[in-house]
């Protein structure tokens, strides 16, 4: 159930549907949906493409270490919530869709240089 959780994770991470991720690794999207929900576990081949698509580690997407973060939670939560509101404001000024994506890509890069200065 980790690896399903962890895909899931990752495609909101990146701001995909379950039908963007589908075109990008080339399989139905339904077969997207069983592998984020452990009905189904993806070919050796599949997760190798997961992994480079997501740039992660194929030893982390397989691990059932739980390294998954609160703060990664949290953001997902965020973001679902962020994507969810209409007429969303920031100073008084409405903010479109993209307004609301460019948003959450920046607290992706300003938790991305948090972590690589920690390092």
């Amino acid at each position: 159930m980790m690896l399903g959780k962890r895909i899931r994770i990752l495609r909101h991470k990146s701001g995909m549907t379950q039908g963007d991720l589908a075109k990008k690794l080339e399989i139905s999207q339904s077969a997207v949906g069983m592998y984020e929900q452990g009905r189904r576990e993806p070919p050796y081949d599949l997760l190798i493409k997961i992994s480079k698509l997501f740039d992660v580690k194929l030893d982390w997407l397989l691990s059932d270490d739980k390294e998954l973060t609160e703060l990664d939670e949290m953001l997902e939560d965020f973001f679902k919530t962020m994507r969810q509101k209409s007429y969303l404001q920031f100073k008084g000024v409405v903010l479109s869709k993209n307004d609301i994506e460019n948003i959450i890509i920046g607290i992706k890069i300003g938790a991305e240089i948090a972590i690589k200065q920690n390092k």
